[in-house]
């Protein structure tokens, strides 16, 4: 009878460990990434290895864990990635990627796009089946370099907007990705490739001249988005100053990614945030953005009309 007892403990421990086990890894994970693989400018090719390519990137991404820090999941950071395959030979796959990370605003039903990039320098080796493992101290191919590099990215940059240069440990990750990545020879990777390759945009966040854009990154959106669900004017009024950040990153650096990044990103959405804005403050925003962003009359001239255009 103490046999069986004793049993039967060893086996409510051991359950008690595996739902321990099962629950942390349910949380674990910091990606709710969003997949799609499009073919469709590839002919005459077996549709397979793509619908496989997409799903190993989205089951890489998804199931994961790049930190000790353990998510709940509604603390997942929201992203997508949509690759355009352009050329599929010998195993080589060729393309664009589309990346964009979200985030929740506090009380709200609202999210906002932090980051909007198109990557036009996708080049990696993938055969069907083709297992993807995460090696966290070593690079070995491109393709888990690239979704490496772009997942750390997207955790810094979530840091950066809850907390002041809070995403560092995540910028040092991909800078370490990316100079592993240079010893690969592949494309996309080396400082002075490219002006707006995965090195430049790194480079745009954390070097001095236009790390600025990791203040304005908190400010946007902690002290000013976060803040619109209680007082609208004071929330506005912080991302109004946040934008002179900006003009900090484009004194400095005119011909930086970054400024390029922040207007695919945001330019819509300060069209909103402005709508019914004093005109003071609207003009204010306008002469701050439209030096920067010349070409962009249109999505300008509705910032700077509001509600009256």
């Amino acid at each position: 009878m103490k046999g069986i007892v004793k049993m039967d403990k060893w086996r409510v421990l051991l359950l008690g460990l595996l739902f321990a086990f099962v629950n942390q890894m349910s949380v674990a994970q910091e990606l709710k990434c969003n997949v799609e693989v499009n073919s469709q400018q590839v002919e005459g090719t077996n549709k397979s290895v793509f619908e496989t390519l997409q799903e190993a990137i989205s089951t890489y991404m998804n199931e994961t864990k790049f930190t000790n820090t353990s998510f709940s999941p509604i603390e997942k950071l929201d992203c997508r990635m949509f690759l355009t395959v352009k050329e599929y030979t010998d195993d080589r796959i060729k393309g664009e990627l589309q990346v964009q990370l979200s985030r929740p605003v506090y009380n709200s039903t609202y999210t906002t796009t932090v980051f909007n990039f198109r990557d036009t320098r996708i080049d990696f080796e993938y055969r069907e089946g083709d297992p993807l493992i995460f090696n966290e101290n070593s690079v070995d191919r491109n393709l888990t370099a690239l979704l490496d590099y772009y997942a750390y990215l997207f955790l810094a940059l979530d840091f950066d907007t809850f907390s002041p240069k809070g995403g560092q440990p995540f910028y040092d990750k991909a800078q370490s990705i990316v100079q592993q990545a240079q010893s690969l020879g592949e494309v996309g990777w080396r400082t002075f490739e490219d002006t707006k390759n995965r090195a430049a945009v790194l480079n745009g966040f954390t070097e001095s001249n236009t790390s600025a854009i990791r203040d304005l990154l908190y400010r946007y959106h902690r002290l000013g988005l976060d803040q619109m669900a209680t007082s609208v004017d004071k929330g506005r009024s912080e991302v109004t100053e946040s934008l002179e950040d900006l003009k900090t990153v484009a004194d400095n650096a005119p011909m930086s990614v970054i400024l390029s990044i922040f207007r695919d990103a945001k330019l819509d959405e300060l069209v909103n945030i402005y709508s019914k804005a004093p005109s003071t403050e609207r003009e204010k925003v306008y002469d701050l953005l439209q030096p920067i962003y010349p070409t962009e009359n249109d999505r300008l001239e509705k910032i700077k009309k509001g509600d009256e255009r």
